[in-house]
């Protein structure tokens, strides 16, 4: 299959139909257009096999937590108690839910405990299985801490350090899922992890926003703005510059679902700038919006990859395009 040029005619055909024209513009080709297919209409890839709403769910919940653990720890060190404890709890619920969600799709909790047997600092599946087990029992423990107003020393060291890993909690799951030789997910490494961690501070400022009083919310405002700008724009640079993989995300559902997130992104940013003390009920749509804004990006993304691996063009064609490059530069591997 290499061989054949990406208009699927062989180079024959090409010249014949090249030269019809040449003659006349009222000639018919000689050969047709033909329209891309695999072997028997096959895909090249296996489609995934990851449940949808766990796995979806599963890298939206990761971003919340990740990212309210950070507000978190700002807020104990800004003096806002109800933002610090909305963002523990939230920190904690969100990896509960996550974790619940990843062993569900997995099918047993056996299977969970299995990863944690092997330490490979090459896996992203590895080191964010460690990560988890690391991360979730120091939001748990932050969160008690909080609530019962016991332990604090203890309370305050598991905050800090369940900020200190909120980053690689809220954008490894993005490294998880271009890890794969699934084409639209796979091309956008350089730029996922960053679409990530702002849709996960969205996340986060959503759910202040909704729930703590106006009066501290501040820094989630503020979240909520950047969070929104990086998202958005980091997004966009991706799809600029992944090629023909990018189509998967202008296509059917995953572009209804990313083009939603776009709106209630932007719009929840845009009314958490306007909310400030102007009362409970316009924050309250502001981070509801942001909570649905990255929900529907992390929902886009999945449905995306899917597409992606059931087209067999996604995998074929940007092969055949990397190959024709190393032949124009003379790298070993060139198609002829």
């Amino acid at each position: 299959m290499s061989g054949v040029p990406r208009d699927g005619l062989p180079d024959a055909g090409r010249r014949r139909r090249g030269r019809g024209r040449g003659r006349g513009r009222g000639e018919r080709a000689i050969v047709p257009e033909a329209e891309f297919a695999s072997y028997y209409g096959k895909p090249v890839l296996k489609r995934p096999a990851w449940n949808t709403l766990d796995v979806a769910g599963y890298l939206c919940l990761g971003g919340l937590a990740g990212a309210s653990s950070l507000l978190a720890a700002g807020a104990d060190v800004t003096a806002r108690p109800a933002l610090a404890r909305t963002a523990k709890l939230g920190a904690a619920g969100a990896i509960s839910l996550s974790l619940v969600a990843l062993v569900h799709d997995l099918g047993r909790p056996a299977r969970f405990l299995n990863m944690l047997r092997v330490f490979k600092p090459t896996s992203p599946m590895s080191m964010g299985s460690w990560l988890l087990a690391g991360y979730a029992p120091l939001t748990m423990a932050a969160a008690a801490a909080d609530v019962t107003g016991r332990y604090r020393i203890v309370g305050a060291a598991a905050t800090a350090s369940a900020a200190a890993l909120g980053p690689a909690v809220a954008t490894y799951t993005a490294v998880l899922i271009c890890d794969t030789a699934v084409p639209s997910w796979h091309e956008g490494y350089r730029q996922m992890p960053y679409v990530f961690a702002g849709s996960g501070a969205t996340a986060a400022a959503g759910l202040a926003l909704a729930a703590v009083p106006p009066g501290q919310t501040g820094p989630a405002r503020r979240a909520a703005v950047l969070g929104a700008v990086l998202e958005l724009g980091a997004f966009q640079l991706m799809k600029r510059n992944m090629g023909l993989e990018a189509e998967a995300y202008e296509r059917g559902g995953p572009r209804a679902w990313l083009r939603a997130a776009e709106v209630l992104t932007a719009g929840g940013a845009a009314l958490a700038v306007c909310s400030g003390r102007r009362g409970r009920a316009l924050a309250a749509l502001a981070g509801t919006a942001l909570l649905a804004g990255s929900a529907a990006l992390r929902m886009g993304v999945f449905q995306a990859g899917v597409a992606s691996s059931e087209d067999p063009r996604y995998t074929v064609a940007p092969q055949r395009e990397r190959l024709r490059a190393r032949a124009r530069t003379g790298v070993p591997g060139s198609p002829d």
